[in-house]
């Protein structure tokens, strides 16, 4: 399926931190904000899309620059108010929390302390965010979302506290990533790779970033799920803020994306881009998409895939993506799957031999909840690559190998 093909759904679908959802709700990516006093009530908008399943909505883990004089000095994010920005520290204790792994026992501090060096602060003129250190002279990978529309006024916050212009390198709207690179710096910690396909639910991980503007910021959880499927973006306007809050932002392009990890590690406004690590202290997702009612119900993008697409924003400044080429709509009724519209001629649906009104149920390893499941999935894979498609057709189960095409 091309990414940026049209398609219906039925249901509807999410919006990433501080977006507003499709007709039927979805998350949000973290978006600039202003003055952290009290919580935001909770928004008052229709429920995020995982899968098939209506929940609670989310926000894009990006926060909209305030627009206040107060802050002066081309600070950007959310202090607390007649005060200065709060200082988060980790200490270790001997009664710190242990994450256990089969190479090693460490704290939770001592894993922060390793990872913490590696997630920056970013700073544009009506966007904030998180960022994570690839290279020792200044790339950093982030989302999308976070650098869009910044103009090149970007500005990025180290742990020592120190700051440099950055320059965007590459975008990449469809996966929601994007690489950046600090000016005139040298000997950054750069973040050790781990691997996303190894993840199971229940393992321990950390969300580092500076979630409303609080730079070095550190919460624990776990895999809560692994897999899923979620449709984000919309307007900044539609974001929930507390009473005398403000935003500034343009509208963001409505993503979905697949594969994604679920975690109950604590993600908010400002978490996008920032590092979700292991017990290793190994990088293996990057944060992006939060819930906006109030509780700990974050997303982010598998490591695996954001070294593939950094990889080609790093040597070509685009990406190629997978095409399979059909247009699909979630199944009516209780049948859970996606139905076949349309199959573009000459795609590599056509010559795999799927046709119109098929209901597609699996797609490689992955079961097909709805129509954004197929979406979130082909976005994945990669361009030459065999995957397996499983539909039904007159009542009957069969399978073909789709090779996919590089979308033209």
């Amino acid at each position: 399926m091309d990414a940026n093909e049209p398609r219906e759904h039925s249901a509807g679908g999410w919006s990433q931190f501080g977006d507003t959802p499709p007709s039927a709700g979805g998350f949000t990516r973290p978006e600039p904000v202003g003055p952290a006093l009290p919580p935001p009530p909770p928004p008052r908008r229709p429920g995020l899309r995982v899968g098939r399943k209506a929940i609670a909505g989310l926000a894009l883990a990006a926060v909209a620059a305030m627009g206040v004089s107060a802050l002066g000095g081309g600070a950007v994010g959310a202090y607390m108010a007649g005060g200065a920005r709060p200082t988060v520290t980790t200490t270790a204790t001997a009664a710190s929390p242990v994450f256990r792994t089969v190479a090693d026992q460490l704290t939770i501090s001592q894993v922060a302390e390793k990872v913490q060096p590696s997630v920056v602060m970013i700073q544009g003129q009506t966007a904030e965010g998180s960022g994570v250190v690839l290279s020792e002279d200044g790339l950093i990978l982030t989302n999308n979302h976070v650098v869009a529309g910044q103009n090149g006024g970007l500005t990025v916050k180290f742990n020592d506290g120190t700051t440099a212009k950055a320059t965007v390198v590459g975008t990449d709207p469809a996966t929601d990533l994007a690489v950046i690179r600090a000016e005139g710096v040298k000997g950054l910690a750069k973040a050790t790779l781990g691997d996303s396909d190894q993840l199971k639910v229940g393992d321990d991980v950390l969300a580092l970033g500076s979630p409303l503007g609080l730079d070095g910021t550190v919460t624990s959880g776990i895999v809560s799920a692994l897999d899923r499927t979620v449709t984000a973006g919309g307007s900044p306007n539609e974001q929930q803020l507390p009473p005398g809050w403000s935003q500034q932002g343009a509208e963001s392009e409505t993503t979905t994306l697949g594969g994604m990890i679920q975690t109950d590690a604590a993600i908010n406004p400002g978490n996008s881009g920032g590092a979700l690590v292991n017990a290793a202290g190994e990088l293996i997702g990057i944060n992006s998409a939060v819930s906006s009612e109030g509780v700990n119900l974050g997303f982010a993008i598998p490591v695996n895939t954001a070294k593939l697409v950094s990889e080609q924003l790093i040597s070509k400044g685009k990406v190629s993506h997978a095409f399979l080429g059909v247009s699909v709509t979630d199944a009516a009724g209780e049948a859970p799957g996606a139905l076949v519209r349309q199959v573009t001629a000459g795609s590599p649906a056509e010559k795999a031999g799927l046709k119109q009104g098929d209901l597609i149920t699996e797609i490689g390893n992955t079961k097909v909840e709805g129509g954004d499941t197929v979406v979130g999935q082909v976005r994945g894979f990669q361009v030459g690559q065999q995957v397996e498609v499983t539909y039904v057709r007159n009542g009957k189960t069969d399978t073909v190998i789709v090779t996919m095409e590089q979308q033209k």
